[in-house]
């Protein structure tokens, strides 16, 4: 069973069976040298699922998912330059996440109103004081300012999310939370040669794929 009207032929179906494909294949060359065959699969996971997003509406969507598959473009290649293009990318991403959730949900009184949701967002908190304390001993200090940014950037969309009442967009807020988390620890935290590397780039790709999917048939599935 398809989660739009239609069969698999159906352009909505389609096309998220095709961001699938193109995030698992990524998958599949991850460890490869960074090429532009696998910058491609690596965008176009994301970058249809805004394609997905701008069929069935939803300006807002449409921007953040566009902006994190710029971000993706930029993080599969090296270099300084494209992590920082990345990270502007994706904070970009996150501040029109942030309107979204804001515009969908009902208000910081929810947190309170609701102790289950102010419990995840002072776990949310704790996480994002407690990563940030550890790159900024690591980080140069060119990238602390952006890196204290970002941190804040996502910890509002998290926050926002927990506003909503679309437990798909919550969870994928947390897992989006986790997949930062792990990709700033193999990149800042972890030594050169860790074994741990290995499955922690494979585990920061499955849990933002799946946040990525999960907040966007969240939303249109709503």
């Amino acid at each position: 069973m398809m989660p739009f009207p239609g069969g698999v032929e159906a352009n909505a179906n389609a096309t998220l069976l095709f961001s699938f494909v193109a995030a698992v294949i990524y998958a599949f060359a991850l460890d490869m040298p960074p090429k532009w065959t696998r910058t491609a699969a690596k965008t176009l996971a994301v970058a249809l699922l805004a394609v997905l997003a701008a069929m069935q509406g939803g300006p807002l969507l449409v921007a953040a998912l566009a902006l994190s598959a710029v971000g993706d473009a930029f993080l599969s290649r090296d270099g300084e330059k494209a992590f920082l293009g990345g990270l502007a990318s994706f904070l970009a991403g996150h501040i029109a996440y942030v309107a979204l959730f804001s515009q969908a949900g009902g208000g910081l009184g929810l947190l309170s109103a609701e102790p289950w949701r102010g419990a995840i967002a002072l776990a949310m908190a704790a996480f994002s004081i407690v990563m940030l304390a550890a790159l900024w001993r690591r980080v140069g200090p060119q990238l602390r300012a952006p890196v204290a940014v970002y941190v804040a950037a996502i910890l509002a969309m998290g926050i926002s999310a927990l506003t909503t009442d679309h437990p798909w967009v919550i969870a994928g807020a947390v897992l989006f939370i986790a997949s930062d988390g792990l990709l700033a620890a193999e990149r800042f935290l972890l030594a050169a040669i860790s074994p741990h590397r290995v499955w922690m780039r494979y585990a920061v790709w499955v849990l933002y794929y799946a946040a990525q999917l999960a907040i966007t048939l969240g939303l249109l599935l709503a």
